[in-house]
């Protein structure tokens, strides 16, 4: 098995097709539906990534900064139907791995992935 995913998303069948797209390649999953029980789940079990909706859960520039300075070994990536999220600007630029546009591209979101787990590798 692969590293942890977590899936913040508040569409619970948004975030189940996502999980399952990640356990086709082996990659453990949870879907989370909230920021609190995001902030839970990463204090009780070692993750890779997480992937926030940010068309469906509510950030801000603070609450993103808080997530990356406190578990500064995840990667954190947003995902939003919109090219262009301007209220994230901050965060996007210094705190967030990358942007993904929905409907995820499986090529890109395996892509990323990889490449974590490359540079986790590497001597």
């Amino acid at each position: 098995m692969r590293g942890m995913v977590l899936v913040l998303d508040a569409d619970a069948e948004q975030a189940r097709n996502l999980c399952d797209l990640l356990e086709e390649r082996n990659y453990r999953t949870a879907a989370i539906r909230s920021l609190p029980s995001l902030r839970d789940s990463l204090q009780a079990r070692p993750c890779l990534a997480v992937f926030m909706d940010i068309d469906t859960v509510e950030m801000d520039n603070a609450a993103i900064r808080k997530l990356t300075i406190q578990h500064p070994g995840v990667h954190f990536f947003c995902m939003s139907k919109q090219r262009y999220n301007p209220q994230l600007k901050e965060s996007i630029c210094y705190h967030i791995h990358a942007s993904l546009n929905r409907p995820i591209d499986p090529d890109e979101l395996f892509f990323w992935l990889e490449s974590i787990e490359m540079d986790q590798t590497r001597p």
